[in-house]
């Protein structure tokens, strides 16, 4: 061994992996480790400020000019914003309704939503309806694609959107367009919800509560009040006393009132409560229910309509409404024009 050379000196140099001389990758120059290391929260948070930095430097500028031009009395005209509506605001632009040829004046009445087909031609036959300025009493006149047709000086439009309303009304509601004496019709409860004119099919009193239907579709509304069609609707009465065994089969068999007898198609005790009586009837004429029971010497209490047309109250609470379901739809115009039962 030569003099001054430790044992440490005759050892040959180890390589490490790679071919660098006793260097690890990090004293080498390899920042692969440092590249592929996690970003930590602050550096992403400082990532994003400095991205939205030049955005809000700039905006401190012009905040500074403004300011300045303040100062200095100078005016400056600051470019309008457009309000942009929410969808909640924004109402759905429906097409214009395609002119529909030989239409009868009566029925293109109905169809711009004021009343039904029955009552347009009773108003056509008064004398209410004006056709280019002129009154017209023939509700057989076929209106022509640019006749003007005028109720009360304002133009009709035939409805270019059908509409259809279930309520479940409540106590104490009109059913009516509009109340002489200014009680709260059911129109007034749809009246923020619905743009279209819509009006009640048939009638329920005053205190009379439970389902209605509300529509446009002046042809379903004389369909389903038509008695040929033999529309079902289902009542809960409360009496004032229990009903006798013998009054519930003179109901059943028919009584005869001041208009005619009274058919009806079953009436039953509601779960043994015998001043509860579910009546089913299809006929539709005024009251009618309130003086089958009247007839007997009976006080109706409640009156709940709780069936209308294959129609329930199911998931509608008292004083709600919703619109039908396209197969609820469907299954009206079906079976209120087939003279079946529904």
């Amino acid at each position: 061994m030569a003099k001054g050379k430790s044992k440490d000196s005759d050892k040959k140099p180890r390589f490490k992996e790679g071919g660098t001389l006793g260097k690890s990758k990090k004293d080498a120059g390899d920042f692969s480790a440092f590249q592929k290391k996690k970003e930590k929260k602050g550096d992403v948070l400082f990532g994003k400020i400095a991205k939205s930095f030049p955005e809000k430097l700039k905006k401190f500028e012009e905040d500074a000019e403004r300011f300045a031009d303040k100062k200095a009395g100078i005016v400056r005209e600051e470019p309008k914003k457009e309000l942009k509506k929410s969808v909640k605001d924004q109402k759905p632009v429906l097409p214009p309704a395609k002119f529909e040829e030989n239409v009868r004046l009566n029925k293109y009445v109905a169809q711009s939503g004021i009343c039904s087909r029955r009552a347009a031609a009773e108003l056509v036959k008064a004398g209410e309806i004006k056709v280019n300025d002129v009154v017209n009493s023939d509700p057989s006149y076929v209106v022509k694609e640019h006749d003007v047709v005028t109720y009360l000086n304002k133009v009709l439009k035939v409805e270019s959107k059908k509409i259809y309303i279930l309520m479940n009304k409540p106590k104490n509601v009109i059913t009516s367009s509009k109340d002489e004496k200014g009680r709260k019709t059911v129109l007034d409860l749809v009246q923020h919800k619905v743009d279209q004119r819509i009006y009640p099919v048939g009638r329920l009193d005053r205190n009379t509560t439970g389902l209605l239907l509300l529509t446009n579709d002046g042809d379903l509304s004389t369909n389903l009040a038509h008695p040929a069609n033999m529309v079902k609707k289902i009542y809960l009465a409360t009496l004032d006393k229990n009903l006798t065994t013998r009054d519930l089969e003179q109901i059943k068999e028919g009584l005869t009132l001041e208009d005619g007898k009274a058919e009806v198609d079953d009436v039953n005790f509601n779960d043994g409560k015998k001043d509860e009586i579910i009546l089913t009837i299809h006929i539709g004429r005024n009251r009618i229910v309130r003086r089958i029971f009247e007839h007997l010497g009976y006080e109706v209490i409640k009156l709940d309509r709780i069936y209308y047309a294959g129609l329930t109250k199911k998931d509608l609470p008292r004083g709600f409404f919703r619109q039908l379901e396209d197969q609820e739809i469907i299954m009206l115009k079906h079976f209120s024009g087939k003279g079946k039962k529904i």
